[in-house]
């Protein structure tokens, strides 16, 4: 059999790609901004919020591309089919010819998974926010100064493309990934069902069956060319290596019918590598295992997690086999012979123990965040007043307390369970912890969370752990805490107005009126801001502008006893008892049995 031809030109369009990312990268590293990702997932973005970027437009062209020529943008134009192909040929380098996985069902994740990343946000939204437009308002976002925000770090990047390129060819064959798990794929496939444009055949064809050999994309090419006159696999890469190993050159790409308008016929038969019900066992295990790692301590991505899943399958039905068949081979290792398990067959049980068994064990840390973060969500005590004194216990009621502690025993579990930080449920975890009174346990944790954490995430956790040590009396480490906070999120107005309580606590009250002007100029709204203004400048004597301040909150302020009272107990803190009196008697009109 000749080799390929075209092999040489689709691996230096692959090599290409992966130089262009690089210089992508490096692009937004020297300039500080560039174009925004062109990546598919990144329309999720477009659906979910409106976000017009480089992922959405490559995307859509490339499945209006795929519906004229076909899928040919997986073979040319990934750069996760481009690991692939290098790991399957390392493996061919070592001796070691991946042998496709084929099973019935399997073949039905990526539509799934395309479905679920890009269609049920859309759904979703339509019941859950009925008033909200089912198409979002469009924004610009075509370029980008953060360009790695919605890219896991590198340390998830590394294990992912060795589960996703490596694990997956050496289990499942050199398509592994995209046959089982790529969600991208299920669009591109149902694309190529209506694509004119095909790998086809002439006359010539004498069956020698070289182009099957050489596919990589585990289709039985001299079978369809046969009974169809082309290839109407959706698999099917326009690799075109099948074309150019043709000895009588009887395949080429041509336009014409369809497949989707091509009968079907069952006179191709196909050697599944399961029965039904391994298929069966197979999909449980799929689901079970994909359910185990998805998201399992805040690290693994969606893509990461059907790639392991596509893994846990494999293995666990292959050690099935082990210990119920005679004979067993992988590749050209005996793992059982004449109903006695080799040695290599107990290194491979071995393995496929120790795998399985961090599905269970990631299974087992999933469950208690999930329970841990659905406790979180259902307790109903407002931020603002749980922080107004150091024991919010008195406003707990007993389904919030009962939330509470049950939050607290699962995120508790799943810490000491764990193998690495969930550096998103900490934060939950220290809230969980200050609710129920231990305060310095609380502070410890949003600190913990605090390394782990960058952006956003890190500025909440810095700003609540200085606003429970403003409550505690510790100054100087609260003015620490948030203006780390600020360092991260410049426009966070609420640790704005917590440094300037540290301030004015401290005695430098000059620094705490700037910072406390500061925020109301960047929001007049809040109502805590202006009171704080309002007790500053009646302490300076400068009663008109305190009367202004005064006036402004309470523009602002809810007509709610407990968000008065809150009000109230804060400035009593700082020392302006007069103002405070003024909203603890508006407490006692709005509701008497609200006691300071």
């Amino acid at each position: 059999m000749r080799k390929s031809k075209t092999s040489r030109w689709r691996a230096t369009a692959l090599i290409l790609l992966n130089l262009l990312m690089i210089a992508h990268i490096i692009e937004w590293r020297v300039m500080g901004k560039t174009v925004s990702p062109i990546e598919p997932s990144e329309t999720m973005y477009t659906l979910q919020n409106g976000f017009i970027n480089a992922g959405f437009i490559f995307f859509s062209l490339a499945i209006l591309a795929t519906l004229i020529f076909g899928r040919y943008i997986c073979g040319w134009g990934c750069h996760i089919l481009a690991l692939q192909d290098f790991c399957g040929w390392l493996l061919k380098k070592m001796g070691l010819h991946p042998k496709p996985f084929r099973s019935r069902l399997l073949v039905y994740v990526p539509i799934i998974g395309a479905l679920y990343m890009f269609v049920w946000p859309v759904v979703y939204r339509m019941f859950s926010e009925p008033h909200e437009p089912l198409i979002p308002k469009f924004t610009n976002h075509l370029v980008t100064t953060n360009f790695w925000q919605t890219f896991p770090s590198v340390a998830v990047a590394i294990p992912f493309l060795f589960v996703c390129g490596f694990m997956t060819v050496y289990f499942l064959g050199q398509k592994g990934f995209c046959t089982y798990a790529c969600p991208y794929g299920g669009f591109f496939g149902l694309a190529d069902k209506l694509s004119p444009g095909k790998i086809r055949v002439t006359p010539a064809c004498n069956q020698c069956g070289h182009c099957t050999a050489t596919c990589t994309s585990n289709v039985l090419v001299h079978a369809e060319v046969k009974q169809y006159g082309m290839v109407v696999d959706p698999g099917c890469m326009k690799c075109m290596d099948c074309v150019s190993v043709c000895p009588n050159d009887a395949l080429y790409f041509g336009f014409g019918k369809p497949s989707i308008l091509v009968p079907k016929s069952d006179a191709i038969k196909r050697n599944y590598s399961l029965t039904w019900p391994e298929e069966i066992v197979g999909v449980l295990v799929f689901f079970g295992s994909f359910l185990a790692v998805r998201a399992v301590y805040a690290l693994v991505p969606f893509l990461m997690a059907l790639g392991c899943a596509t893994v846990t399958t494999f293995l666990t039905l292959k050690m099935w086999r082990l210990f119920r068949a005679k004979e067993l081979s992988f590749y050209r290792f005996n793992l059982k012979s004449g109903g006695k398990i080799q040695k290599t067959g107990w290194a491979f049980a071995a393995f496929a123990c120790v795998w399985i068994g961090l599905n269970i064990h990631s299974g087992w840390v999933r469950y208690h965040e999930v329970l841990g973060n659905r406790a979180f969500k259902k307790v109903r005590l407002p931020d603002e007043l749980a922080l107004a004194q150091v024991d919010p216990s008195r406003w707990l009621n007993p389904t919030d307390r009962d939330n509470i502690v049950q939050g607290e025993g699962h995120l508790q579990s799943a810490s000491k369970l764990g193998l690495f930080v969930n550096s998103e449920t900490l934060p939950k975890l220290a809230w969980f912890e200050y609710l129920l009174g231990n305060t310095e346990r609380s502070i410890q944790l949003l600190g913990q969370a605090a390394t782990y954490q960058k952006g956003e995430g890190k500025a909440l956790s810095l700003y609540y752990r200085g606003a429970i040590l403003n409550r505690l009396g510790r100054y100087d480490q609260a003015q620490a805490s948030l203006d780390q906070a600020l360092a991260e999120r410049e426009d966070m107005i609420l640790a704005r107005q917590e440094k300037g309580e540290s301030l004015w606590q401290l005695g430098r009250r000059d620094e705490a009126i700037s910072v406390w002007t500061d925020a109301a100029q960047r929001n007049p709204r809040l109502a805590m801001v202006n009171n704080e203004l309002a007790g500053a400048k009646q302490s300076l004597g400068k009663i008109e502008e305190a009367n202004d301040h005064e006036r402004q909150a309470d523009q602002f302020t809810p007509n709610d006893p407990l968000f008065h009272w809150m009000i109230g107990r804060r400035l009593q803190d700082l020392g302006m008892t007069e103002l405070a009196e003024k909203h603890f008697q508006r407490v006692n009109q709005l509701d008497p049995g609200v006691t300071r």
